[in-house]
């Protein structure tokens, strides 16, 4: 299924960019997402003539995405978790625990921005997790896990 694409998606395309995808991702995340539109020739036309206003908030997003980022740079956040004796996480830390952490300390953080490559942290001591808040906007927080008392 051919779609246009109405804002950049990371490994897909760019703003105004005809893609083709698979029919059940467009028709059950990216159409009703409103990040794409079926590539009839009445949408075509329709996007022409509303490119700019795209291109405009597709900007604005981009900017919104980089002033966030710069807020969060460098942050660091201690999550406190129960540990064995053999200094083994019961349990783990993951991309909730995170979001929690940073929206305590004032940083408004969604779940779906962390990626935790490896998947839940379950070691004590320093981690790196990679955030991304914009296809074109990708910094990292350092979660520190520490033993509760």
């Amino acid at each position: 299924m051919e779609v246009i694409l109405l804002e950049k998606i990371q490994n897909l395309g760019d703003l105004g960019d005809l893609v083709k995808v698979r029919p059940g991702y467009a028709r059950n995340y990216l159409v009703p997402q409103g990040k794409a539109a079926p590539a009839t020739p009445e949408n075509r036309e329709k996007f022409e003539q509303q490119r700019t206003e795209l291109e405009k908030t597709a900007d604005d997003k981009l900017t919104h995405a980089q002033q966030r980022a710069e807020a969060m740079a460098g942050v660091t956040i201690e999550i406190a978790r129960r540990v064995s004796e053999e200094d083994k996480l019961f349990g783990s830390v993951t991309t909730t625990d995170i979001a929690e952490a940073m929206q305590q300390r004032g940083h408004d953080l969604q779940r779906s921005e962390i990626h935790l490559s490896e998947g839940p942290l379950k070691t004590i001591g320093e981690h790196e997790v990679a955030v991304s808040l914009h296809p074109e906007v990708h910094y990292s927080v350092t979660v520190v896990i520490v033993t509760e008392e």
